[in-house]
């Protein structure tokens, strides 16, 4: 097989590079927000401190909204202003990754790490959401670098370096608090197997310094787990949602086609064994955050084993993936290999969806359609709360607006006429019965507009009342996520 030359390479891989940014990345920017980052933007419009925050899971204990915050300060406020930095913090984490690919694996083996990146849904997502998870990562890897740079070099600004990136973390989510396991995991190996100049008395000091820093928070990390079952909703760890968790489909594929191409063309690895200590660093990275979610979920029975809340194992997962493909690929291969890495990604990518990606979450365009719809008419519209914590006591029939419950509403504006709670109960059917009577059945039509299983279960639910007896109901549009159904008079189709 003949190989092109080596210098011909790295301009090609970054033009690559900026099609896979253009592709995967760019068109998500300019998307209607999911319904979490409507919270990102009701905060960035309401403060942290707005009380009905409070109802909310911690919402307020994140350093992440000053970025979005300065973001639309500079740019203005919309949709791909707040993702922005994310964007960017993806970008400086993709040139960490880089680095400590180099460090550990092979300095060509930089390009072939970077572009797996982009197989991952989680790492598209935290690159284009105005959430924290994509600072996290950055954060997580750059506490990393930083360590073992002052491990191999033993500089105390590396150290100092470390030491900031790893107090922040917690502080950017804090789900986060298992990563901290890993800091300590890898340092204690280079000591023991005495890899390092660095004395056991200067990490134990710089190590306490970082205990000391985040200390406080502890009591809000465990009280977050506590708090679980009320603010997230989801179904249990099932062996398949925690091989697809743990990107193991990914790291299989890689290790298994590089070693299928390695046996074709007899090539034989040439990169140097990883010392243990690297072995402990890429594996803890890679699995402890999420095997310690998962053993929550299980003993406490608190759903927490969600792929966004352990995004920053995602570089960790990438960087173990690039060493098992170097024990088949040699040395000189690397950058042709990252070459045809990126080619088939591509083409997967244009075969599976060949138009532009989407987020699938489209309450933009639900927005617009209920306006419309509605415009010029008295059609009452019902809007059932997205979020879980929407029922009493922290939802009433005369919750104030605007509100995190209904952050949706805020971020993009409809006149809703009712506000629905996310789930029922004993006040929430009263108040829904009442409104039957009084402002439903005397009306022709109304719509219920919000997220997918609040409209299913309300649209149930009316359906069920014999008051409304004798009204038809179908979808008018289904947006992602978001849902709008109109109940209206049998055989009488409403026309705009």
């Amino acid at each position: 097989m003949t190989i092109a030359p080596r210098r011909l390479y790295t301009p090609l891989l970054v033009v690559v590079l900026g099609v896979c940014i253009v592709r995967f990345w760019l068109p998500l920017l300019s998307e209607s927000f999911w319904i979490d980052e409507t919270v990102t933007a009701f905060i960035l419009r309401h403060g942290a401190m707005h009380p009905s925050l409070a109802a909310g899971p911690r919402l307020d204990q994140t350093i992440y909204y000053w970025l979005p915050c300065a973001s639309a300060i500079v740019f203005g406020f919309s949709e791909w202003s707040l993702r922005l930095p994310s964007l960017l913090a993806t970008f400086a984490s993709l040139w960490m990754l880089s680095r400590l690919t180099a460090r550990f694996v092979h300095p060509d083996a930089s390009w072939f790490a970077v572009f797996l990146c982009f197989i991952p849904h989680e790492f598209t997502r935290q690159a284009t959401d105005a959430r924290p998870y994509g600072l996290g990562t950055f954060v997580a890897l750059a506490a990393i670098w930083f360590l073992v740079r002052w491990l191999d070099l033993g500089c105390w600004a590396d150290a100092a370096g470390f030491a900031v990136f790893a107090g922040l973390l917690v502080r950017v989510h804090l789900a986060y608090w298992p990563f901290y396991v890993v800091f300590i995991a890898y340092s204690l190996m280079r000591v023991i197997r005495r890899e390092t100049e660095v004395q056991a008395s200067a990490l134990a000091m710089v190590f306490a310094v970082l205990g000391i820093s985040v200390a406080p928070l502890v009591p809000l990390t465990f009280g977050l787990l506590s708090e679980a079952k009320a603010h997230i909703v989801v179904d249990p760890p099932t062996a398949n949602s925690i091989i697809s968790g743990l990107q193991i489909p990914v790291f299989l594929a890689v290790a298994a086609g590089a070693w299928l191409i390695a046996r074709i063309f007899r090539w034989r690895g040439e990169g140097e064994a990883v010392p243990l200590s690297g072995v402990v660093l890429l594996g803890s990275w890679w699995l402890w955050q999420p095997c310690c979610l998962l053993a929550a979920s299980w003993i406490t029975g608190s759903p927490v084993f969600v792929p966004r809340y352990f995004s920053l194992a995602l570089p960790g997962t990438m960087l173990a993936s690039t060493m098992a493909a170097g024990h088949s690929l040699p040395a000189r291969l690397w950058k042709p290999a990252a070459a045809l890495l990126a080619g088939g990604i591509l083409i997967v990518s244009l075969w599976r969806v060949p138009f532009l990606p989407t987020r699938n979450s489209e309450w933009r365009e639900a927005a617009q359609t209920v306006n419309n719809l509605v415009r010029h008419s008295s059609i009452p519209v019902l809007c059932p709360s997205p979020f879980v914590e929407a029922q009493p006591p922290a939802w009433s029939p005369s919750y104030p607006l605007p509100g995190f419950l209904y952050a949706h509403l805020d971020a993009y504006p409809v006149h809703c006429d009712a506000l629905l709670p996310a789930r029922h109960s004993t006040e929430g059917d009263e108040f829904a019965g009442r409104l039957a009577m009084d402002r439903l059945v005397p009306a022709a039509r109304f719509v219920i507009y919000g997220g997918t299983h609040g409209v299913s279960l309300w649209t149930d639910w009316f359906a069920g009342q014999s008051a409304l007896a004798g009204r038809n109901n179908h979808q008018v549009g289904l947006f992602g996520d978001a849902e709008i159904v109109m109940f209206e008079p049998a055989g009488n189709q409403f026309h705009r």
